[in-house]
């Protein structure tokens, strides 16, 4: 008799959760772990997005909402996008969605057929691999590398169309890298795609965390690119949001109404008492999300600062809260550079192995802690590489 196991369909697949399980259950043995290797910001939600949500659970707002989301929310996302990246949307082309996540699956569902083929970025944050291959397309990866700060090399995706390519996901800034892809390069992509007759899925869900000397620009407000692009964003990173689990899609009218019937299927609506928080989160006073940029900004300067003294490259990190680090000149691949690192230390990564890196070359490092921790980090990481020296001496 075959056991549920058995019956798994092919569609399923593993991917790198075993060593991120590895990972966590040795950190859970250790009595002092500095994590940095999640992407959770360690901020709590600013005061009055909460009290928002508290205020619709006592005004009894907690039923259903339209699949789409709550119409005032709908039209605040819509100003949003407009004040902030120029982008141009009617309320009735947005979609609420329970975080990015869940965007990511209802476009994949309604864009690909099996056999297209979707151009990722790499690294890259790999749910998409897994969206892809659930609507049983294939994930084909467009490498970045660090000598161009990881940036996306129009050139390289040109290089990878072939007549089964269908979409193309813009991660801009990027996860894991921090990458900021250039305006010139976002203007060279939205040719290539419109001489290619492609889709594009531009994520940009960490917009607005962007530093000094990196500019956005979303690609849908481009000539000829907003009928062909679907623009991604959410609440999770900017205003420390992860478990409210709010995202949203933005795209031409037709489409989205295509699109209503099979995002009911997948949850109904959006957390409704989350809908609440993020309405009052776009409403609300900005000034907790500059505190948070701010920090984080900091946090980026003594991290860059130390890895240049340890003797550690990396890509220039020109947005989100990351920084893809090159561990190879400690002679240790970067999965066992990461293990050795926890159990030694306590200063808990993740290797790039885990964004569809085959390098063993990178670390991701989030500087998601007070900057008191991330300068005890530092030391513990400058103690463990001195250490990996003196062990080849």
């Amino acid at each position: 008799m075959s056991t549920l196991f058995d019956r798994i369909a092919p569609r399923i697949r593993e991917e790198d959760e075993s060593f991120r399980t590895k990972m966590l259950a040795i950190a859970a043995t250790q009595p002092d772990v500095i994590a940095m290797g999640r992407g959770d910001p360690d901020f709590h939600t600013p005061p009055h997005i909460a009290e928002a949500a508290i205020r619709a659970i006592r005004e009894n707002q907690h039923h259903y909402t339209a699949p789409t989301g709550m119409p005032a929310l709908r039209a605040a996302i819509a100003e949003h996008l407009a004040t902030l990246y120029g982008l141009r949307y009617g309320a009735d082309e947005i979609v609420v969605t329970a975080g990015v996540q869940e965007s990511i699956t209802l476009l994949m569902l309604g864009l690909v057929s099996p056999g297209d083929e979707v151009l990722v970025t790499s690294p890259r944050f790999t749910t998409y691999d897994t969206a892809v291959r659930l609507a049983g397309g294939v994930p084909v990866p467009v490498p970045t590398v660090e000598e161009n700060d990881f940036a996306l090399d129009p050139a390289e995706i040109e290089r990878r169309i072939t007549p089964r390519t269908r979409l193309f996901v813009l991660v801009s800034p990027n996860n894991p890298t921090g990458a900021v892809t250039p305006p010139d390069a976002i203007r060279q992509i939205a040719a290539i795609a419109q001489r290619h007759d492609l889709i594009v899925v531009s994520d940009e869900i960490y917009a607005e965390i962007i530093y000094e000397g990196n500019e956005h620009l979303s690609i849908a407000t481009l000539p000829g690119m907003r009928e062909r692009t679907v623009t991604l964003n959410g609440f999770s990173k900017t205003y420390a949001m992860t478990g409210w689990r709010v995202g949203y899609l933005a795209a031409p009218a037709d489409f989205v109404a295509k699109m209503t019937e099979p995002r009911h299927t997948l949850s109904i609506n959006a957390c409704t008492i989350s809908q609440h928080a993020a309405l009052a989160a776009l409403q609300g006073p900005s000034e907790p999300i500059k505190a948070m940029i701010a920090a984080y900004a900091e946090r980026r300067a003594a991290l860059t600062e130390a890895f240049r003294r340890m003797g550690l490259s990396f890509g220039h990190p020109g947005g989100a809260f990351y920084l893809y680090t090159n561990v190879s000149s400690t002679g240790l691949s970067a999965p066992v550079f990461c293990e050795r690192l926890l159990r030694e230390t306590g200063v808990l990564l993740f290797p790039g192995a885990l964004f569809g890196d085959e390098s063993d070359r990178y670390v991701r490092v989030s500087f998601l802690q007070p900057i008191e921790r991330i300068r005890e980090a530092i030391a513990r990481m400058v103690d463990f590489i001195q250490s990996l020296k003196a062990q080849a001496a």
